[in-house]
């Protein structure tokens, strides 16, 4: 059935205003029993989610100009202030927090202090890079050598900073490590390792843990949405054919395993068939990167990506989607990881980023926010 964009479009805009007026100044993550009643700004203001609110925001901000979403989105911005001057809790994952806050903010607004703190969250990303491995490294603690194939999706915050500033050395960290995820995450089926342990002195690769997914060697569903959409973003900001044929690889291996199962991803492609978890986080990522992807390939490769995004945004649409104003959180049936505890088929917040990003991306009322 074809999608009726605008209307899918006015539930979003009702559902988000009503949580707008609800929320405050509060930072949402995944609601208990219908409603956000965890404040990410007290429970953990360094946590890696905290940007996705504020850019599903500043998308309907510029889609709809309703100034609610503007000033709503704004509340996000001092607790990650704050957890930049603590410093020691943030990671690599400061390119989802400050892309979808203050350069969002920037690139919509041309808000100048915005645009610092940008630059400031980009130069603590070229911070972690590690020269001899070239690769940035994951997480913090013992974790010196760890490098996770989420991080294609921070590394924007480089491109951006090279672009604003004309200065190639963030540009340069950001694609060693791309080159490195190529050799030491991708496999040579279209899959995806979740975390690549390498030797921190030479880069050598040791070991690649389960992560979020089944286990090792295994498949986890949104791992491979992080590289369909990552290595496309490295493939639009530098145009090297490596990194679009990556995100093609990828790609073609997770229309290949969701097409088995109405365009809704499995936590882990690889896991046991007697337990079925699903993630529709990974479906609506890995469909905002297929419409990146085809925007990138020949007219006459685009179908493939972009009808494969539809089906996949159809599918939610139609069987994950609350649109009840009154309940918090939109796309139902999202998965942290496989089998933990009270994480398991619940609404997350960057699940309903990414559906809100991709009706957009249909519509042609998005913008590049990565």
């Amino acid at each position: 059935m074809e999608m009726n964009l605008q209307n899918i479009y006015e539930k979003i805009d009702k559902k988000l205003q009503a949580e707008c007026l609800r929320l405050g100044d509060c930072i949402p993550y995944i609601p208990e029993n219908g409603i956000y009643q965890t404040d990410m700004k007290t429970e953990n203001n360094a946590y890696w989610t905290n940007g996705f609110w504020a850019g599903m925001l500043w998308q309907m901000y510029h889609s709809s100009k309703n100034d609610l979403y503007r000033q709503t989105a704004l509340f996000s911005q001092p607790p990650l202030e704050q957890a930049m001057s603590e410093f020691e809790r943030l990671h690599h994952d400061v390119g989802f927090q400050f892309l979808h806050t203050f350069v969002a903010n920037y690139r919509l607004t041309g808000n100048a202090r915005a645009r610092a703190w940008g630059l400031h969250a980009a130069n603590f990303l070229a911070g972690r890079f590690n020269a001899a491995g070239k690769f940035i490294r994951a997480w913090n603690q013992d974790m010196t050598g760890w490098m996770i194939i989420d991080c294609l999706m921070n590394i924007p915050l480089l491109y951006w900073a090279s672009q604003e500033t004309d200065d190639p050395r963030f540009a340069y960290a950001a694609n060693e490590h791309a080159h490195t995820a190529l050799k030491q995450l991708l496999r040579g089926d279209g899959s995806c390792n979740h975390i690549a342990v390498l030797d921190p002195v030479t880069g050598e690769g040791l070991e690649y843990p389960a992560g979020q997914g089944y286990a090792s060697g295994s498949s986890w569903s949104r791992g491979q949405a992080w590289a369909v959409y990552g290595f496309a973003l490295a493939a639009l900001h530098t145009g090297k054919k490596e990194y679009l044929d990556a995100a093609k690889q990828v790609a073609h291996y997770f229309i290949a395993n969701v097409c088995r199962t109405g365009y809704i991803a499995l936590v882990d492609f690889r896991s046991p068939s007697e337990k079925i978890y699903w993630d529709t986080t990974a479906s609506a990522c890995a469909a905002c990167g297929l419409l990146q992807i085809a925007q990138l390939v020949p007219e006459l490769e685009k179908p493939m990506y972009y009808n494969s995004a539809v089906e996949m945004l159809t599918a939610l649409e139609e069987k994950y989607c609350d649109w009840n104003p009154d309940t918090d959180g939109i796309l139902q049936y999202g998965t942290v990881a496989y089998e933990r505890e009270g994480l398991v088929h619940v609404p997350i917040i960057y699940g309903d980023y990414f559906f809100v990003e991709g009706i957009l991306r249909l519509m042609g009322k998005d913008f590049l926010i990565w």
